[in-house]
Protein backbone atom coordinates (compact mmCIF):
# COMPACT_ATOMS: atom_id res chain seq x y z
CA UNK A 1 0.00 0.00 0.00
CA UNK A 2 1.24 3.47 -1.23
CA UNK A 3 1.58 6.18 1.56
CA UNK A 4 -0.17 8.91 1.04
CA UNK A 5 1.30 12.86 1.24
CA UNK A 6 -0.34 13.43 4.87
CA UNK A 7 1.17 9.98 5.96
CA UNK A 8 4.76 11.25 4.69
CA UNK A 9 4.44 14.41 5.80
CA UNK A 10 3.66 13.25 9.44
CA UNK A 11 6.74 10.71 9.59
CA UNK A 12 9.15 13.31 8.30
CA UNK A 13 7.56 15.56 11.46
CA UNK A 14 8.19 13.03 14.24
CA UNK A 15 10.91 10.94 13.23
CA UNK A 16 13.15 13.47 14.91
CA UNK A 17 11.25 14.52 17.56
CA UNK A 18 11.67 12.44 21.43
CA UNK A 19 10.24 8.95 21.19
CA UNK A 20 7.46 10.44 24.12
CA UNK A 21 6.26 13.00 21.72
CA UNK A 22 5.86 11.13 18.29
CA UNK A 23 3.17 9.11 18.90
CA UNK A 24 1.09 12.55 20.36
CA UNK A 25 2.26 14.51 17.35
CA UNK A 26 1.46 12.09 14.82
CA UNK A 27 -2.31 12.10 15.93
CA UNK A 28 -2.55 15.68 16.73
CA UNK A 29 -1.12 16.21 12.98
CA UNK A 30 -3.32 13.12 12.00
CA UNK A 31 -6.56 15.10 13.01
CA UNK A 32 -5.60 18.58 12.54
CA UNK A 33 -4.93 17.80 8.28
CA UNK A 34 -7.81 15.57 8.37
CA UNK A 35 -9.90 18.41 9.62
CA UNK A 36 -8.08 21.22 7.33
CA UNK A 37 -8.70 18.65 4.24
CA UNK A 38 -12.27 18.14 4.86
CA UNK A 39 -12.98 21.82 5.04
CA UNK A 40 -11.38 22.43 1.93
CA UNK A 41 -13.37 19.80 0.17
CA UNK A 42 -16.53 21.19 1.60
CA UNK A 43 -15.74 24.37 -0.06
CA UNK A 44 -15.36 22.65 -3.66
CA UNK A 45 -11.69 21.71 -4.29
CA UNK A 46 -10.26 18.13 -4.92
CA UNK A 47 -8.99 15.72 -2.52
CA UNK A 48 -5.69 15.32 -4.40
CA UNK A 49 -5.49 19.64 -4.30
CA UNK A 50 -7.02 19.98 -0.89
CA UNK A 51 -4.36 17.89 0.19
CA UNK A 52 -1.55 19.17 -1.29
CA UNK A 53 -2.76 22.48 -0.16
CA UNK A 54 -3.19 21.97 3.43
CA UNK A 55 0.83 19.98 3.54
CA UNK A 56 2.53 23.15 2.12
CA UNK A 57 0.70 25.55 4.26
CA UNK A 58 2.13 23.39 7.03
CA UNK A 59 5.59 23.98 5.51
CA UNK A 60 8.85 22.55 6.05
CA UNK A 61 7.95 19.37 8.34
CA UNK A 62 11.59 20.22 9.48
CA UNK A 63 10.46 23.24 10.89
CA UNK A 64 7.50 22.01 12.81
CA UNK A 65 8.92 19.54 14.45
CA UNK A 66 11.62 22.03 15.47
CA UNK A 67 8.62 23.75 16.87
CA UNK A 68 6.94 20.79 19.31
CA UNK A 69 10.38 19.85 20.38
CA UNK A 70 11.27 23.71 21.19
CA UNK A 71 14.56 23.29 19.21
CA UNK A 72 16.48 26.47 17.55
CA UNK A 73 16.95 26.06 14.27
CA UNK A 74 20.40 28.55 14.60
CA UNK A 75 23.73 27.35 16.48
CA UNK A 76 23.77 30.54 18.91
CA UNK A 77 20.72 32.59 19.24
CA UNK A 78 20.27 36.18 20.75
CA UNK A 79 20.58 34.72 24.65
CA UNK A 80 24.09 33.87 24.64
CA UNK A 81 25.20 36.07 21.32
CA UNK A 82 26.43 39.07 22.84
CA UNK A 83 27.93 36.53 25.93
CA UNK A 84 29.83 34.25 22.62
CA UNK A 85 30.88 37.00 21.05
CA UNK A 86 32.39 38.80 24.19
CA UNK A 87 34.24 36.53 24.99
CA UNK A 88 35.53 35.19 21.26
CA UNK A 89 36.81 38.79 20.96
CA UNK A 90 38.58 38.62 24.46
CA UNK A 91 40.47 35.42 23.92
CA UNK A 92 41.11 36.38 20.38
CA UNK A 93 42.81 39.59 21.73
CA UNK A 94 44.88 37.66 24.09
CA UNK A 95 45.49 33.99 23.13
CA UNK A 96 47.21 34.37 20.00
CA UNK A 97 49.67 37.34 20.85
CA UNK A 98 50.80 35.07 23.51
CA UNK A 99 51.12 31.52 21.33
CA UNK A 100 53.22 34.10 18.82
CA UNK A 101 55.56 35.20 21.66
CA UNK A 102 55.63 31.42 23.11
CA UNK A 103 56.55 30.14 20.25
CA UNK A 104 58.85 32.44 18.59
CA UNK A 105 60.91 31.96 22.44
CA UNK A 106 60.95 28.01 21.93
CA UNK A 107 61.85 28.30 18.08
CA UNK A 108 64.56 30.90 18.75
CA UNK A 109 66.25 28.69 22.06
CA UNK A 110 66.01 25.50 19.49
CA UNK A 111 68.42 27.38 17.39
CA UNK A 112 66.02 27.71 14.30
CA UNK A 113 66.29 30.33 11.15
CA UNK A 114 64.66 33.92 11.28
CA UNK A 115 62.45 32.73 8.70
CA UNK A 116 61.69 29.60 10.49
CA UNK A 117 61.08 31.61 13.34
CA UNK A 118 58.51 33.44 11.47
CA UNK A 119 56.71 30.82 9.83
CA UNK A 120 56.43 28.76 12.60
CA UNK A 121 55.12 31.36 15.15
CA UNK A 122 52.64 32.64 12.00
CA UNK A 123 51.17 28.75 11.53
CA UNK A 124 50.46 28.52 14.84
CA UNK A 125 48.83 31.57 15.85
CA UNK A 126 46.78 31.02 12.57
CA UNK A 127 46.00 27.89 14.50
CA UNK A 128 45.48 28.87 17.61
CA UNK A 129 42.68 31.30 15.78
CA UNK A 130 40.99 28.61 14.41
CA UNK A 131 41.29 26.43 17.36
CA UNK A 132 39.75 29.48 19.58
CA UNK A 133 36.93 30.37 16.95
CA UNK A 134 35.71 26.70 16.90
CA UNK A 135 35.86 25.37 20.45
CA UNK A 136 34.40 28.65 21.48
CA UNK A 137 31.70 28.84 19.26
CA UNK A 138 30.80 24.95 19.37
CA UNK A 139 30.43 25.48 23.40
CA UNK A 140 27.94 28.03 23.26
CA UNK A 141 26.41 25.98 20.75
CA UNK A 142 25.92 23.19 23.10
CA UNK A 143 24.38 25.60 25.90
CA UNK A 144 22.03 26.92 22.67
CA UNK A 145 21.15 23.43 22.56
CA UNK A 146 20.56 21.50 25.95
CA UNK A 147 19.21 25.30 27.27
CA UNK A 148 22.14 25.28 29.78
CA UNK A 149 22.13 28.99 31.95
CA UNK A 150 25.79 30.22 31.68
CA UNK A 151 24.85 32.09 35.01
CA UNK A 152 25.67 35.41 32.97
CA UNK A 153 23.31 38.02 33.99
CA UNK A 154 23.80 41.63 32.70
CA UNK A 155 23.39 44.60 35.18
CA UNK A 156 24.20 48.24 35.02
CA UNK A 157 27.58 47.46 36.54
CA UNK A 158 29.06 46.20 33.74
CA UNK A 159 28.34 49.51 32.13
CA UNK A 160 31.92 50.42 30.26
CA UNK A 161 33.75 53.45 31.82
CA UNK A 162 34.21 56.04 29.52
CA UNK A 163 37.85 55.99 28.32
CA UNK A 164 40.28 58.74 26.45
CA UNK A 165 42.15 57.79 23.07
CA UNK A 166 44.88 55.90 23.71
CA UNK A 167 43.86 54.73 27.26
CA UNK A 168 42.08 50.93 26.17
CA UNK A 169 42.64 47.60 26.60
CA UNK A 170 43.54 47.26 23.32
CA UNK A 171 46.61 49.94 23.42
CA UNK A 172 47.78 48.80 26.25
CA UNK A 173 48.01 45.42 24.95
CA UNK A 174 49.52 46.99 22.03
CA UNK A 175 52.08 49.17 23.56
CA UNK A 176 53.23 45.91 25.99
CA UNK A 177 53.73 43.97 22.70
CA UNK A 178 55.66 46.47 20.96
CA UNK A 179 57.71 46.72 23.86
CA UNK A 180 58.30 42.87 24.16
CA UNK A 181 58.78 42.63 20.12
CA UNK A 182 61.65 45.37 20.70
CA UNK A 183 63.30 43.37 23.58
CA UNK A 184 63.43 39.91 21.41
CA UNK A 185 64.95 42.01 19.07
CA UNK A 186 67.98 43.63 20.64
CA UNK A 187 67.69 40.02 22.21
CA UNK A 188 68.28 38.24 19.38
CA UNK A 189 70.83 40.53 17.69
CA UNK A 190 72.84 40.31 20.78
CA UNK A 191 73.15 36.72 20.56
CA UNK A 192 72.20 35.45 17.11
CA UNK A 193 72.89 38.48 14.80
CA UNK A 194 70.72 39.59 11.95
CA UNK A 195 73.67 39.60 9.20
CA UNK A 196 74.46 36.24 8.01
CA UNK A 197 78.29 35.47 7.01
CA UNK A 198 80.49 32.86 6.35
CA UNK A 199 81.35 32.46 10.27
CA UNK A 200 78.62 33.99 12.32
CA UNK A 201 75.93 35.71 11.98
CA UNK A 202 76.81 39.44 12.73
CA UNK A 203 74.52 41.75 15.02
CA UNK A 204 73.82 45.33 14.20
CA UNK A 205 74.50 46.81 16.72
CA UNK A 206 78.37 47.36 18.72
CA UNK A 207 78.31 44.60 20.78
CA UNK A 208 80.17 47.24 23.41
CA UNK A 209 76.95 48.72 24.11
CA UNK A 210 76.53 45.59 26.03
CA UNK A 211 75.72 45.68 28.86
CA UNK A 212 75.03 49.43 30.14
CA UNK A 213 74.31 51.12 26.81
CA UNK A 214 71.79 48.04 25.99
CA UNK A 215 70.82 47.27 29.62
CA UNK A 216 69.87 51.43 29.80
CA UNK A 217 67.34 50.84 26.97
CA UNK A 218 65.63 47.81 28.55
CA UNK A 219 65.38 49.95 31.58
CA UNK A 220 63.35 52.42 29.50
CA UNK A 221 61.61 50.10 27.86
CA UNK A 222 60.45 48.95 31.27
CA UNK A 223 59.82 52.50 32.52
CA UNK A 224 57.58 52.67 29.33
CA UNK A 225 55.68 49.56 29.84
CA UNK A 226 54.91 50.76 33.56
CA UNK A 227 54.04 53.86 31.84
CA UNK A 228 51.51 52.03 29.50
CA UNK A 229 49.94 50.07 32.44
CA UNK A 230 49.57 53.53 34.47
CA UNK A 231 47.76 55.02 31.51
CA UNK A 232 45.48 52.22 31.51
CA UNK A 233 44.69 52.28 35.31
CA UNK A 234 44.38 55.61 35.10
CA UNK A 235 41.92 55.94 32.36
CA UNK A 236 43.16 58.97 31.08
CA UNK A 237 46.23 60.91 30.06
CA UNK A 238 47.49 63.82 32.97
CA UNK A 239 50.09 65.63 32.54
CA UNK A 240 52.56 64.10 34.89
CA UNK A 241 52.13 61.08 32.88
CA UNK A 242 52.90 62.99 29.59
CA UNK A 243 55.59 64.61 31.77
CA UNK A 244 56.93 61.12 32.45
CA UNK A 245 56.62 60.70 28.82
CA UNK A 246 58.09 63.14 27.73
CA UNK A 247 61.99 62.37 29.85
CA UNK A 248 61.69 58.70 28.44
CA UNK A 249 61.30 59.76 25.00
CA UNK A 250 64.24 62.32 25.89
CA UNK A 251 66.36 60.06 27.88
CA UNK A 252 66.11 57.60 24.72
CA UNK A 253 66.93 59.94 22.32
CA UNK A 254 69.92 61.30 23.84
CA UNK A 255 71.48 57.93 24.41
CA UNK A 256 70.97 56.64 21.21
CA UNK A 257 72.08 59.69 19.33
CA UNK A 258 75.15 60.36 21.52
CA UNK A 259 76.32 56.64 20.66
CA UNK A 260 75.30 57.42 17.04
CA UNK A 261 77.27 60.43 17.58
CA UNK A 262 80.40 58.79 18.59
CA UNK A 263 80.49 56.21 16.04
CA UNK A 264 79.38 53.38 18.28
CA UNK A 265 75.83 52.61 17.71
CA UNK A 266 76.56 50.31 15.06
CA UNK A 267 78.63 47.24 14.97
CA UNK A 268 81.81 48.31 12.48
CA UNK A 269 81.66 44.75 11.12
CA UNK A 270 78.31 45.04 9.95
CA UNK A 271 79.04 48.43 8.71
CA UNK A 272 81.76 46.75 6.79
CA UNK A 273 80.18 43.81 5.36
CA UNK A 274 76.83 45.44 4.39
CA UNK A 275 77.97 48.59 3.27
CA UNK A 276 82.13 49.51 2.75
CA UNK A 277 82.24 46.27 0.77
CA UNK A 278 79.21 46.72 -1.53
CA UNK A 279 81.00 50.39 -2.29
CA UNK A 280 79.27 52.84 -0.15
CA UNK A 281 81.32 55.21 0.84
CA UNK A 282 82.02 57.43 3.82
CA UNK A 283 80.46 60.58 2.12
CA UNK A 284 77.38 58.00 1.87
CA UNK A 285 77.27 56.76 5.38
CA UNK A 286 77.23 59.83 6.89
CA UNK A 287 74.11 61.04 4.94
CA UNK A 288 72.67 57.37 6.12
CA UNK A 289 73.81 58.48 9.78
CA UNK A 290 72.51 61.54 9.62
CA UNK A 291 68.79 59.86 8.46
CA UNK A 292 68.92 57.54 11.40
CA UNK A 293 69.97 60.31 13.61
CA UNK A 294 66.61 61.94 12.05
CA UNK A 295 64.22 59.07 12.22
CA UNK A 296 65.06 58.24 16.06
CA UNK A 297 64.95 62.34 16.93
CA UNK A 298 61.54 62.27 14.88
CA UNK A 299 60.06 59.55 16.80
CA UNK A 300 61.18 60.40 20.29
CA UNK A 301 59.32 64.18 19.71
CA UNK A 302 56.69 62.56 18.19
CA UNK A 303 55.93 60.30 20.92
CA UNK A 304 56.08 62.95 23.80
CA UNK A 305 54.38 65.43 21.26
CA UNK A 306 51.42 62.32 21.51
CA UNK A 307 51.51 61.98 24.83
CA UNK A 308 50.94 65.76 25.13
CA UNK A 309 48.11 65.88 22.62
CA UNK A 310 46.20 62.87 24.78
CA UNK A 311 46.67 64.47 28.31
CA UNK A 312 45.33 68.06 26.67
CA UNK A 313 42.33 66.00 24.87
CA UNK A 314 41.54 64.22 28.14
CA UNK A 315 41.56 67.68 30.25
CA UNK A 316 39.38 69.33 27.93
CA UNK A 317 36.54 66.39 27.41
CA UNK A 318 36.13 66.46 31.42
Amino acid sequence: MTATLTDRYITATVKSLPPQLQSEVRDELQASIADAIDARTEQGAALENAERDVLTDLGDPGVLAAGYADRPLHLIGPKYYLTWWRLLKLLIAIVPACAFGGVAIAQAIDGATVGGIIGESIAVTLSVVVHIAFWTTLVFVILERTGADTGAKWSVDQLPEETHPGTGRGDLIGSLVMLAIFAAVLLWDRFRGFVPTADAPLPMLNPDLWPWGIGAVLVLMAAEAALAIAVYARGQWTSALAVTNTVLAVVFMSLALTALGRGVLFNPEFVQVVFTDNGVDAEALTVLAVLTGVGIAGSAIWDAVDGWLKARRARFAV
